[in-house]
């Protein structure tokens, strides 16, 4: 049975902070975050804002543009890492602000739980769904997954630089116009890690950046091993002599904490394809040095890190081989696409790969690209640690979903931050209702319950 993306809605936060007054402010080379990370603006929730809320918005706005009733939807699930109990359910929130637009209960046979696992969540969210509607137990109804986030970092940190907050509501069904997956390549790794946490009770994470990104790295490959056995063996992939899967993959949307953690895992992994092929001879020739082996090749992640030798060495070559004609192609075709929305919006954890997805389709589109029967591959991470590749393949009416895609419309009239307001924000010094943008036609929080019989209850409503 065909299962897919249907459509998807991004809702983001107006409020933002600019990448080079931050930088100023905090005694940053502005150049070291708009060139080396890729970063020009960070997305910031209102003091009446919380990843169910950007649920429950990016929801509604998908539901409205398809023209659908509660009916219409089987299942609803919110994968985050912004949990807001430990017990109640995201979805739930959602549902019950949904219910103030369509009615008390309409929501009431709709199933589904709130997912968990960093960044990679939402993946198997997705996974999940489409089994739900691959075994036929959808009933014809819609299944809806989305990815709400707020990235937070302490304040001073060398995480606060990578934040951001929003959600991306995807609508899965049976006949898609937008994207099929390709069925029985899904892989996975997974491992016991603490590479990136967050401990109960606290807000923000606790991070170990080298060891992470370098996790993610080695997670996604491993994946992506697997993922190549399998595209073989069911005949979806058949590569000739030379050849590597990649291919075979027209589009590859990363993880993407940060934009350019999309570059630097891109050549990770074309480095471990292409090593097996003629063409690496001719790679090797035009970097101009041989590739570096750490000390103790089957070392541990922290030997590797280690070796400051390997590392420096290896920092070399990955900046000479990203300047390669070879390389150059593969990144402007395969993946630059997918960077620019992440840009303009910053880290938004489960969300983040489908954000790239989402400026794929449209920057793509903007440029007369026709993406019809182009397989988009998908590497999912997240800590803790777990990697999900998966792909599919763009249907013909897919331009129905993506024509009036426009990012910066969506947006908005954007409020910028000054830092003393972001800091503000960020250390909860403003209530609910103090918020610094007057809400339109959106789901907003309204208070956070203090007494001992209702604490932590959260009251919603939506402003028209």
């Amino acid at each position: 049975m065909a299962v897919g993306i249907d459509d998807l809605s991004l809702y983001v936060p107006r409020l933002y902070v600019d990448a080079e007054d931050f930088a100023n402010a905090r005694g940053i080379d502005a150049a070291k975050l708009q060139r080396g990370l890729g970063i020009e603006q960070m997305a910031i929730v209102d003091a009446n804002q919380d990843p169910a809320c950007l649920a429950a918005n990016a929801c509604l706005q998908v539901m409205q543009k398809n023209k659908l009733s509660p009916e219409d939807i089987g299942r609803l699930y919110v994968a985050t890492e912004s949990a807001l109990d430990e017990s109640k359910a995201m979805n739930s929130y959602v549902i019950g602000m949904l219910e103030q637009v369509y009615g008390s209960g309409s929501f009431q046979h709709c199933g589904g739980i709130e997912c968990k696992f960093a960044c990679v969540s939402g993946s198997y969210a997705l996974y999940d769904n489409s089994n739900w509607i691959r075994a036929g137990e959808s009933e014809g109804k819609h299944a809806l997954v989305v990815v709400s986030d707020i990235a937070k970092y302490d304040l001073g940190s060398s995480g606060e630089v990578t934040q951001g907050a929003g959600a991306v509501a995807m609508l899965l069904n049976d006949s898609p116009r937008l994207l099929e997956f390709d069925p029985k390549v899904t892989s996975t790794s997974i491992k016991n890690e603490y590479d990136f946490y967050r401990p109960f009770g606290k807000e923000t994470p606790i991070v170990h950046g080298q060891y992470s990104n370098m996790l993610y790295l080695i997670q996604v490959k491993n994946a992506l091993v697997d993922y190549e056995r399998k595209a073989v063996a069911t005949n979806l992939i058949k590569p000739k002599d030379g050849e590597t899967i990649l291919d075979y993959i027209d589009y590859i949307n990363m993880h993407l904490p940060y934009s350019n953690m999309g570059k630097k895992a891109l050549a990770y992994l074309v480095r471990h394809e292409w090593r097996k092929t003629p063409r690496w001879t001719k790679i090797i020739q035009s970097v101009g040095m041989d590739e570096p082996v750490p000390k103790d090749p089957r070392g541990t992640i922290e030997s590797v890190l280690a070796d400051t030798e390997f590392m420096q060495k290896d920092a070399e070559f990955t900046k000479r081989f990203a300047k390669t004609e070879e390389y150059q192609d593969v990144y402007e075709s395969k993946v630059a696409s997918s960077l620019l929305a992440s840009r303009m919006i910053g880290n938004l954890y489960t969300a983040s790969l489908y954000l790239g997805f989402r400026s794929t389709l449209e920057f793509e589109f903007q440029k007369g690209v026709d993406l019809e029967g182009k397989r988009f591959g998908f590497a999912s991470y997240g800590s803790g640690s777990s990697a999900m590749v998966f792909s599919g393949v763009i249907m013909p009416e897919y331009k129905e979903a993506v024509k009036d895609m426009n990012i910066e419309v969506e947006l908005g009239q954007r409020k910028k931050l000054s830092l003393d307001e972001y800091e503000q924000i960020h250390e909860n010094k403003l209530t609910p209702d103090q918020p610094l943008l007057n809400a339109q036609k959106e789901f907003i929080l309204v208070d956070i319950g203090t007494k001992p019989e209702s604490r932590g209850e959260r009251r919603y409503r939506f402003a028209e």
